[in-house]
């Protein structure tokens, strides 16, 4: 940003004052910064603090002392997580066992994948709880009272298809509020999570491709 040649002013007069200026640059800029070049700000805790650091509370193990959201928050929420894709996983396995019809093929064959998605997440969000110092919640007593989403089975192909995108939309909302509580306080958690809504999006948008197709 500083680097303009002098030699493009020709008058002395418009030298000294270009001069003046930069100086009067350079002296806001170090007094902004304290005093300090980029180079004289460590980037990270030194090494002798961050081993000392980790020798502490090792049985805390992936919460260490610079984590910057509560854990028991934080595994509550995700134990809520954990139950609303569990309760997708159940929803979606009755759906696809009970998908009946000559055109029913490829509405069952998306509910398959999305169930076996939907556990892949679950699993995901338990191993980080257990992480987190946490226990993961498969309790079946319970169960839906902690998801977000609801467990209803539908009377129809159509029906099983609408209630799964309401499903998925609700999950959607409540991921995107998580990640966005989350935010610089657990950067691993916000991840995963990220991950996870970016599939329930594409689950929503298969399941309302599919009710286009159906209802054409």
């Amino acid at each position: 940003m500083l680097a303009i040649r002098k030699s493009h002013f020709s008058n002395r007069r418009v030298e000294k004052a270009m001069d003046g200026f930069f100086n009067i640059l350079l002296d806001s800029f170090q007094r902004t910064s304290g005093g300090q070049t980029m180079t004289d700000q460590p980037f990270l805790t030194d090494v002798k603090t961050l081993r000392e650091r980790a020798r502490r509370h090792m049985d805390r193990g992936a919460v260490t002392a610079n984590y910057g959201a509560d854990p028991k928050v934080v595994t509550d929420i995700l134990n809520e997580a954990l139950a609303t894709e569990l309760v997708c996983v159940l929803r979606y396995k009755r759906h696809f066992f009970m998908a009946s019809g000559s055109n029913a093929q490829s509405a069952a064959a998306e509910f398959l994948e999305h169930a076996n998605q939907e556990q892949q997440h679950a699993d995901q969000i338990a191993a980080r709880i257990v992480q987190l110092g946490g226990e993961p919640d498969f309790s079946p007593e319970g169960l839906a009272t902690r998801s977000h989403a609801e467990y209803v089975e539908g009377d129809s192909l159509i029906d099983m298809i609408k209630e799964d995108l309401v499903a998925e939309r609700i999950a959607i909302d409540s991921y995107r509020e998580i990640i966005a509580w989350l935010g610089t306080r657990d950067p691993t958690t916000r991840r995963m999570m990220e991950e996870v809504l970016a599939v329930e999006e594409e689950h929503a948008e298969d399941l309302l491709g599919l009710l286009d197709e159906y209802n054409a």
